[in-house]
């Protein structure tokens, strides 16, 4: 199979300003490609996985990707995809952004192979310093204002309430002249982006043959949707980031492991790197028998160890068994803090487990867990209380702070999933 025929099978092309040249252009030898991040905030999320992922699908056939921080680009703001303006970002607040994203768009490529290694780039370090009249006579005269004004990302705008500033309506230009300066300075041949940037990459595709006449191409794939059409990469608690201080490790894996039932196949095939045969395999299972959920862990442990490494995935794993009864037994305390940013917390006075401490059907009542002792006591006879995830099965027994974790901390649950968290100041 080839490249294209894989990114196709993979539903990862929604355009091509021709496939068919572009599939012989790949043909023929390694090429350089890129894609852009505007750093629109400190850190990237998993919206934006997708270009870097299919970045390092060319890097791994052999072409030579260049990951571009807009640096520039992140001033102006993009309209494509937005029904208002965005709030434009000072100088030290890109500053600070670019740096930061910087080290995430390296996570996932190589930059040290020694036949096509990545190449990390700033548009600012060809735009800033352009004078407004050069870039005017140089870049914009190539523009017409008819074709300017046909973009979906325009007129999507212009019949709006909010309307479109000049600012955000010259944004097509300056990634236009970021194609241009990549394909005469870096020979770069191929822009990748989603399928909101079709304007804004056909734009680079002309003003390459009217100033270099020469030929390059734009590939765009489709945006990622939750099964409802909504906006895929948030949850109740916002965007999920790459950054493991925005976004936990744990956290990232629990929003793949919680995959809608309907995606799961394409999310196998647009965000992991298993074959054809592996993912086939995997929906095949998961056609027989969703509920063992096998495709969603495959998809979930692929992506956090391709973002967070090894290490942290079975970290991840680990926060997760205990979510289910796990045994706590030399877990750390970062983790376990992970896991109870998940779980109901209720605050509790160290006094109250101090010395002969509090009757555990009292604290139940006090978690919340039972509405009276008496149900407490019930449930406990049960057999469906737990203690720190060990069942408990004496009914007087009491709470002492020699049952705190790491000094601060009890974990309750009541049968197989209602868990709170007491913290113990």
């Amino acid at each position: 199979m080839t490249l294209v025929e894989d990114l196709q099978w993979r539903g990862l092309h929604a355009d091509c300003t021709d496939s068919n040249a572009l599939a012989e252009r790949l043909a023929k030898g390694p090429m350089a490609l890129y894609c852009g991040f505007d750093p629109t905030a400190d850190s990237l999320h998993v919206g934006h996985l997708v270009g870097q992922l299919t970045l390092r699908r060319f890097q791994l056939a052999g072409h030579r990707p260049i990951a571009l921080a807009g640096g520039a680009t992140g001033m102006v703001g993009d309209p494509s995809g937005k029904s208002a303006e965005r709030n434009l970002l000072t100088r030290e607040q890109l500053a600070h952004n670019v740096a930061c994203i910087k080290g995430q768009l390296s996570r996932l490529l190589d930059f040290t192979s020694a036949t096509n290694p990545a190449q990390l780039v700033d548009n600012a370090d060809w735009t800033a310093s352009v004078p407004l009249l050069d870039f005017l006579r140089d870049i914009g005269k190539h523009f017409s204002l008819n074709v300017m004004l046909a973009k979906d990302s325009v007129k999507s705008r212009l019949g709006s309430d909010a309307g479109i500033s000049f600012t955000e309506f010259s944004y097509q230009l300056l990634q236009a002249n970021d194609f241009y300066h990549l394909r005469s300075t870096l020979e770069c041949e191929l822009q990748i982006g989603g399928s909101d940037q079709w304007g804004n990459i056909t734009a680079g595709t002309d003003l390459i043959r009217k100033k270099l006449g020469v030929t390059a191409w734009g590939w765009t794939f489709p945006l990622i949707t939750k099964a409802d059409g909504t906006k895929f990469g948030k949850t109740e608690g916002g965007s999920v980031w790459l950054d493991p201080k925005k976004t936990s490790p744990y956290r990232f894996y629990q929003f793949f492991i919680n995959t809608e039932d309907a995606k799961v196949s394409e999310y196998l095939r647009k965000f992991t790197f298993l074959s054809r045969p592996e993912i086939e395999e995997l929906e095949a299972k998961h056609a027989a028998n969703p509920g063992a959920r096998d495709a969603h862990k495959a998809l979930a442990r692929a992506v956090t160890a391709l973002v967070h490494g090894e290490t942290e995935c079975a970290n991840a794993l680990r926060a997760t068994e205990i979510m289910f009864g796990g045994n706590l037994e030399g877990i750390s305390e970062d983790l376990f803090r992970d896991v109870v940013g998940e779980i109901p917390t209720k605050t509790l006075a160290r006094a109250v487990l101090e010395g002969a401490g509090l009757p555990l059907t009292e604290l139940l009542v006090q978690a919340g867990l039972a509405t009276s002792k008496g149900q407490g006591r019930k449930d406990v006879e049960g057999g469906g209380i737990s203690l720190n995830n060990v069942r408990v099965g004496e009914v007087g027994r009491s709470v002492t702070t020699a049952d705190l974790l790491f000094g601060r901390y009890l974990l309750l649950r009541k049968g197989k999933k209602t868990y709170t968290v007491i913290d113990v100041a």
